[in-house]
C-alpha cells in the first residue's frame, strides 16, 4: 500500500469539494478511485506523490437540462490508499455526496470483512481475487439501501467498451467495490502461510484459472439463492410422562434436527428437505433442482461447524438426523453459535420452554419484612453494615425453587418437566446456576445495584431486583418529586429569596445529606451555587443529627467571595478565615463556617481532621480531580457527616475526574477507579453510539450518577429567561511577516525533532511544539521571551484587540480580557498603558488582599479593562461590570473558556454580554476550534466522550495540524 503524504479529508472540501467516482479493474484490487470536481477545475496536488494525475470522462448534466460526456482532470488513488480517506470524509461537513456515498461503501465493506465474509475465486481474467460474501439478508438488503441511495455522481464515469452514455447499474457497481476492497485485505505478509502459496495472499496478482471450478464449487453453497436451517423436534413424548420418566433410560422421547431451505429471493419460501428434493409440494417445487446442490454445499459447511451433522451428507434424502441427549446440550449452545457462524440457524419448538434466567434480590437480610424504617442502617457509608445478595432463578418468567433446580440439575438430560410444562434446558447452564452463592455485599454496592438494575457477576450482567428499605431508598433517589415528596422551604434565617431552580438544588441537597450521602451541585457558573450552599448550612443547625461547623475549602481567590456571600445571606451566621497567619480553631461554634484554600488544607489536614465537621464543602472540586494527588488524599482524610462538592465542570477531560469527586463525596459509589475505568469509563469515552456495549454503559452510568449529581445550564428552561442573553463572535487575524516566518520555522524545526520519537519524549516535544505556536500567534516578542519588547506592529491580534478597545471604551464598556499567559497579560498592560488605555492585571501570583481590591475596582467602574490570566481568574470572581469578554488566545478545554465567561455572564448582570474569541487565521488555532466542539459531548455524553489528546496524533495528523495556511500577510 503506498503511503499517504499529509492528507486530511479537509482537501476534499470547500467552495468546490471533489467527487468521487470507483473505475474497477481486473482483479478488483487494482480498481482506482478517482477524484474530481464537477465544475471542471483541476484539483491541484491534495494528494502529492500518492496520486496519479489522468484525464477522465465523466457523464454530467448539460445546460439544456440533458446530460453530456465531457472530460475533467482527475486525481486517482488505488482502492487500498483510498479507503481510509474515504472513511473519514464521509461525516465531513461540506463534502460531496458522491464521496460520501463512497465513504458508506467503505464503512460497509470493512465490516463485511471484519465479520469475515470474504470468499476464494477467480476473476474474468483468470487471477485470484477475494469477494465479499457470503452475505446473508440483512446484508443484501442493506447493500440494496445503499445502493438506491447512490448519487449520479458516484456511477458517472461511462461504462468501458460501450456508448458515451452507458452507466454502471448502482447494485453492481457496488458491489464490485465491495469485492475490491475485500481482495486487498487478507494480502498481509503472512497470508502466505496460511494458504500454503502466494495464490489468494500475495499482493501481485496470480494467474490461476485452473482454479476456476474449484472456486466456483467453495462458493456456491455460500451465495446460492438458498440457505438452510435446522428445526429441532421433539418425537415420541407422551402428555403425561413426568421429570422422573425423562430423566431414565427408557424415555420414548428423541430428538430430530430437520434440514430446512430457505429461498434468498423470497424471505416466505421455506420448505423441508424432504419436500424439496421430492418436489413434493409446492413449495419444494418452487426451489427447482439447482437447489439441491446448493443445500448440499452449505450442509458441508454446516457439517465441519458442527461433526454430528455429518451423516446428512451420505444420505439420499438429507432429511432428519436423531440426537443424542449430549449433542442437544451442545446445539444449546456452543454448537448453535458455531452453526451461526457458518450461516445455518437452528430453531426450536415454540411450545417449549427452554429460558433460564438469574437475577439478584439485594436488600436487608430480613427480605420478608417491607415494613421496615423509611431510613437505612445508621449510615450508608458504614462497610459493616451489609446487607444479603440472593439469587432468584426462572424459567420463561416462572420462578424456580432451590430444590426444584436441584433436581433439574441432577436430571442430567436437556428435556424435563416443570411446572406442567416441558423444559428444554442446557443441562451444563442449571448446574452453572446451581453453583451460584448467597453473599453479603456493602450498603453502597446494594444501592449501586438497586439504581441500575444490574450488577456485573463473573459471566455478565445480572438484574437485580431492591427489597425492603432499600427498594424505598431506591424510589426516593430515582424519582425525587413522585407521591409524597414535601421539599423544604426556604430557611427564615436566609435573607434573599430563592429562586424556583435554587430552591430545588436546596431541597435535593437535604435529602442527600439528610440520608448520610453525599452530592455534587455542578450548575453552569453564576447560578447561584453559594447561596445554596449557605441555606443548607441554615437548614442543618435546624436538625440537632445535621448540625455542625461547616468547612468549606476553595481556591484562595473565592475566600473573600465566600464570606461577603455569608455576611450579606446570613447575617449573624460566624464565619472565620483558616488561612495564613490565621489558623486557629478555638472556640469553634456548631453553626459557623469555616473558610480554608486546597493548600492550606493540605498542611493542615490533622487539624482539620480533628473537628466534628457537620458539613465539608469542596468548591471549585476540579481542583481535586485527580484522586492520586496530595491535595486529594488530604481532603479525603478530613471526616463529615456530609459532603458536598460545587463545580460548573464536573467533567474536563475524561471520566475519571467525575469518579474522582463523587468518590470524595460517597465513598466507593463507583467502585475502585480500576475497575470504574475498565468496564464503563473507556466504553463510555468512546461514544455512546460506539456499540450497543458502550450504550447500554452510558445508561448504566448515568442511572447510577444521576441520583447524586445535579446539573443545571443557563440554557435551561425556568433559567435562560432569568439571565440576558450571550453572544459570541469569533474574530480571525491574519500573521505578520514576523509571525509568519517564526510559525514556519518552528514547525519545520519541532516536526523534524519529533520524527522517530516516542513515549514521554515525544509527549514532551509535542507540548512544547503546540505551546510554541501559540505565543506566536499571540506575539513573537512572548516566544522569544525579549526583556524590553516593542509591542506595536508585530502581532495581528494586538492590532484587533487596539480597536475593539477604542471602540468599546468610546461607549463606556466594561472589558475582560483573558488570556493564559502572565507574559502575554504583561506585555499588553505595558503596551496598554503606553497607549493611554486604564488597564489592570489579575494573576495566580496577586495575594488575596490585592485580588478583592482589584475586584472592587473594576465592579465600580475605576478601571476599564481587566487583564486576567485564564487560570488563576477563571473561575469564582464576580465581573457583572463587563459587558464584553475577550479571549486573546484558545484554550484547549471549552469548560475552561465558558467559566471565564461566565465571569461577566451570571446573575446579577444586567445588560447583553459579548465575547469575541481572537483566533489567528490558517493557524493551529484554527484546528482548535474543531477539537473544543469535540471535547464539549464528553461532558454531555453522561452529564464522554472525548478526543483522541494531541499528543497522541500521528506524526502526519500533527504536521496537519499545526500547518500554516496562508495567514500571513
Amino acid at each position: 500500500m503506498t503511503t499517504l503524504p499529509v492528507v486530511t479529508p479537509a482537501r476534499l472540501s470547500g467552495p468546490s469539494p471533489c467527487a468521487a467516482a470507483f473505475r474497477p479493474s481486473d482483479p478488483p484490487r487494482t480498481g482506482r478511485v478517482a477524484f474530481w470536481r464537477p465544475d471542471g477545475e483541476p484539483l491541484g496536488e491534495i494528494f502529492g506523490g500518492a496520486a496519479e494525475v489522468t484525464r477522465l470522462n465523466v457523464v454530467v448534466p448539460d445546460d439544456g437540462g440533458g446530460v453530456s460526456v465531457c472530460e475533467v482532470p482527475a486525481l486517482e488513488l488505488s482502492v487500498a490508499d483510498a479507503v481510509p480517506l474515504l472513511t473519514r470524509a464521509r461525516a465531513m461537513t461540506g463534502a460531496h455526496p458522491a464521496t460520501v456515498f463512497w465513504g458508506a461503501a467503505s464503512v460497509l465493506a470493512l465490516q463485511l470483512a471484519a465479520r469475515g465474509r470474504l470468499l476464494p475465486g477467480v476473476s474474468p481474467g483468470g487471477f485470484d481475487a477475494w469477494r465479499a460474501g457470503p452475505l446473508d439478508p440483512a446484508d443484501i438488503e442493506r447493500l440494496r439501501d445503499l445502493a438506491a441511495a447512490m448519487p449520479p455522481y458516484a456511477h458517472a464515469v461511462p461504462l468501458p467498451g460501450t456508448g458515451p452514455l452507458e452507466l454502471a447499474d448502482p447494485e453492481r457497481h457496488l458491489r464490485d467495490f465491495l469485492d475490491a476492497v475485500a481482495d486487498g485485505l487478507p494480502r498481509s505478509p503472512a497470508a502466505a502461510l496460511a494458504t500454503g502459496g502466494p495464490a489468494f495472499a500475495a499482493p501481485v496478482p496470480q494467474h490461476i484459472p485452473e482454479q476456476r471450478a474449484w472456486a466456483a464449487d467453495v462458493a456456491a453453497g455460500h451465495d446460492a439463492g438458498v440457505r438452510i436451517s435446522l428445526r429441532v423436534e421433539v418425537r415420541g413424548m407422551a402428555e403425561g410422562e413426568g421429570m422422573d420418566e425423562l430423566a431414565g433410560e427408557g424415555s420414548a422421547a428423541t430428538f430430530h434436527a430437520v434440514l430446512q431451505l430457505h429461498s434468498l429471493t423470497d424471505p416466505t419460501l421455506v420448505a423441508d428437505a424432504a419436500e424439496v428434493w421430492a418436489g413434493a409440494s409446492p413449495a419444494g417445487q418452487a426451489f427447482g433442482p439447482q437447489a439441491r446442490m446448493d443445500a448440499l454445499l452449505t450442509l458441508r459447511r454446516a457439517a465441519a461447524a458442527w461433526a454430528p451433522l455429518t451423516p446428512l451428507l451420505s444420505a439420499a434424502v438429507p432429511d432428519a438426523l436423531e440426537l443424542a441427549d449430549d449433542e442437544i446440550a451442545e446445539l444449546l449452545g456452543p454448537a448453535s453459535r458455531a452453526l451461526a457462524a457458518a450461516g445455518v440457524q437452528v430453531h426450536w419448538p415454540k411450545a417449549l420452554a427452554r429460558t433460564l434466567t438469574a437475577r439478584a434480590v439485594v436488600g436487608p437480610a430480613d427480605e420478608g419484612n417491607t415494613d421496615g424504617p423509611e431510613a437505612g442502617p445508621p449510615s450508608l457509608l458504614s462497610a459493616d453494615a451489609l446487607l444479603s445478595f440472593s439469587w432468584r432463578f426462572a424459567v420463561d418468567g416462572q420462578e424456580v425453587d432451590k430444590a426444584e433446580l436441584d433436581r433439574i440439575a441432577e436430571a442430567g438430560r436437556p428435556l424435563v418437566r416443570l411446572h406442567d410444562q416441558w423444559v428444554l434446558i442446557d443441562p451444563e447452564a442449571v448446574r452453572a446456576a446451581r453453583d451460584r452463592r448467597d453473599r453479603k455485599i456493602t450498603p453502597l454496592d446494594a444501592l449501586g445495584a438497586a439504581l441500575t438494575g444490574s450488577v456485573e457477576d463473573g459471566d455478565g450482567r445480572v438484574a437485580v431486583q431492591a427489597s425492603g428499605w432499600l427498594a424505598r431508598l431506591r424510589d426516593r433517589l430515582a424519582h425525587p418529586e413522585g407521591a409524597g415528596a414535601v421539599p423544604v422551604r426556604q430557611p427564615a434565617a436566609l435573607t434573599a429569596t430563592l429562586r424556583d431552580y435554587q430552591l430545588r438544588g436546596l431541597d435535593w441537597l437535604h435529602r442527600m445529606t439528610s440520608l448520610g450521602l453525599g452530592a455534587c451541585l455542578a450548575d453552569d457558573m453564576g447560578l447561584g451555587k453559594t447561596i445554596t450552599l449557605i441555606a443548607l448550612h441554615l437548614h442543618r443547625q435546624d436538625d440537632p443529627g445535621s448540625a455542625g461547623p461547616t468547612l468549606v475549602v476553595c481556591p484562595a481567590s473565592l475566600m473573600g467571595n465566600w464570606q461577603r456571600e455569608i455576611e450579606k445571606f446570613a447575617p449573624g451566621t460566624p464565619a472565620r478565615r483558616f488561612h495564613a497567619g490565621r489558623r486557629s480553631l478555638a472556640g469553634l461554634a456548631d453553626g459557623e463556617f469555616v473558610l480554608t484554600t486546597y493548600g492550606t488544607m493540605r498542611l493542615d489536614a490533622g487539624k482539620l481532621a480533628a473537628v466534628g465537621w457537620g458539613l465539608v464543602v469542596a468548591d471549585e472540586a476540579q481542583h481535586v480531580k485527580n484522586p492520586f494527588s496530595a491535595t486529594a488524599k488530604a481532603l479525603r482524610s478530613v471526616p463529615a457527616k456530609a459532603r458536598v462538592a460545587l463545580t460548573g465542570t464536573p467533567v474536563e477531560n475524561n471520566l475519571s475526574e467525575l469518579w474522582a469527586i463523587l468518590d470524595w463525596t460517597t465513598p466507593g459509589l463507583l467502585g475502585p477507579l480500576g475497575r470504574f475505568r475498565s468496564r464503563c469509563a473507556q466504553a463510555v469515552e468512546g461514544g455512546p453510539a460506539a456499540s450497543p456495549e458502550a450504550a447500554a454503559a452510558a445508561e448504566r452510568l448515568a442511572r447510577l450518577v444521576r441520583p447524586f449529581l445535579l446539573r443545571r445550564r443557563k440554557s435551561d428552561p425556568g433559567i435562560a429567561p432569568e439571565l440576558p442573553p450571550k453572544t459570541e463572535t469569533d474574530r480571525a487575524v491574519t500573521l505578520t511577516k514576523e509571525q509568519a516566518g517564526l510559525y514556519e520555522a518552528v514547525v519545520r524545526e519541532g516536526l523534524d525533532e519529533i520524527a522517530g520519537t516516542d513515549g514521554f519524549a515525544r509527549h514532551g516535544l509535542v507540548v512544547r511544539l503546540l505551546t510554541s505556536l501559540k505565543q506566536i500567534c499571540n506575539h513573537p516578542a512572548q516566544y522569544l521571551k525579549e526583556a524590553d519588547p516593542q509591542v506595536p506592529g508585530r502581532s495581528g491580534k494586538v492590532e484587533l484587540l487596539d480597536e475593539l478597545l477604542d471602540t468599546l471604551l468610546a461607549e463606556g464598556a466594561g472589558v475582560l480580557v483573558f488570556t493564559q499567559y502572565v507574559q502575554m497579560a504583561r506585555l499588553l498592560e505595558t503596551h496598554l498603558a503606553a497607549r493611554g488605555v486604564p488597564a489592570q492585571l489579575l494573576h495566580g501570583g496577586t495575594p488575596v488582599a490585592r485580588r478583592e481590591e482589584l475586584v472592587r475596582r473594576f465592579q465600580d467602574s475605576e478601571v476599564p479593562v481587566f487583564l486576567l490570566s485564564l487560570k488563576a481568574a477563571g473561575t469564582g470572581l464576580n465581573l457583572t461590570r463587563a459587558s464584553h469578554v475577550v479571549h486573546f488566545d484558545r484554550w484547549w478545554n471549552p469548560a475552561v473558556e465558558a467559566q471565564a465567561t461566565d465571569r461577566a455572564y451570571r446573575i446579577g448582570q444586567t445588560q447583553p454580554v459579548q465575547v469575541h474569541r481572537i483566533v489567528a487565521e490558517g493557524t493551529i488555532e484554527d484546528r482548535i476550534a474543531e477539537l473544543l466542539r469535540r471535547k464539549q459531548r464528553l461532558a454531555d455524553a453522561v452529564l464522554g466522550a472525548g478526543e483522541a489528546a494531541l499528543t497522541e496524533l500521528t506524526d502526519a495528523e500533527l504536521a496537519d495540524l499545526v500547518a500554516l495556511r496562508g495567514s500571513e500577510r
